[in-house]
């Protein structure tokens, strides 16, 4: 191989590698690690990551039918979702691990906008977000826990209006969202 063509692309992979490894040591601001989720070895269990590429992806298609939802896509970063069926094995340690990124978000600037708990069943939902100033919002994070049967945590990651939320809701069908009057959040700082 040419000495130059070797230089070049010694140059190139070394410029694609420190931006690779840019990119992943500084997440976006609304990113939230759920850290490791276990599942259950006979219950259901479902991952959704969406990348930046796949979510402008999906706008391009979503642009003609659904030009609001596309819009709201346009502006996304990531969308991650996780549910999560609980056995005896999983209960506790997915349960503890749902509790620690509620107080992780509590110390870090987001601010918790829904919180919902219904007895006897056990159901628990919190939403938060990460504000930038009262002008969009950085990040959702939900976190769902039904009862003794699941748990369900989302995390968006974007530019989102908060006039936009109700298209994510639907988009995404994110039930506890649909409800949430975004109107009177106030950044709680970062």
């Amino acid at each position: 191989m040419n000495p130059i063509l070797r230089t070049s692309a010694a140059v190139a992979a070394l410029i694609f590698a420190s931006a690779a490894a840019s990119s992943a040591a500084d997440p976006a601001p609304g990113y939230v690690d759920f850290g490791r989720i276990v599942p259950s070895t006979e219950g259901k269990f479902v991952e959704v990551n969406l990348s930046e590429g796949l979510l402008k992806f999906g706008s391009m298609f979503a642009s003609k039918q659904e030009p609001q939802a596309a819009d709201v896509l346009r502006h996304l970063k990531h969308v991650r979702v996780n549910v999560v069926e609980l056995s005896d094995a999983n209960r506790s340690q997915i349960i503890e691990r749902v509790k620690t990124v509620r107080q992780e978000l509590e110390t870090s600037g987001w601010t918790q906008i829904v919180s919902v708990r219904e007895q006897p069943k056990g159901d628990d939902v919190q939403i938060f977000a990460k504000m930038r100033g009262e002008e969009a919002i950085e990040g959702l994070v939900v976190t769902v826990i039904d009862g003794n049967h699941e748990v369900v945590l989302v995390n968006i990651v974007g530019d989102i209006k908060p006039e936009q939320i109700a298209t994510l809701a639907e988009r995404f069908n994110i039930d506890p969202l649909k409800k949430v009057d975004f109107a009177g959040i106030k950044h709680s700082g970062t």
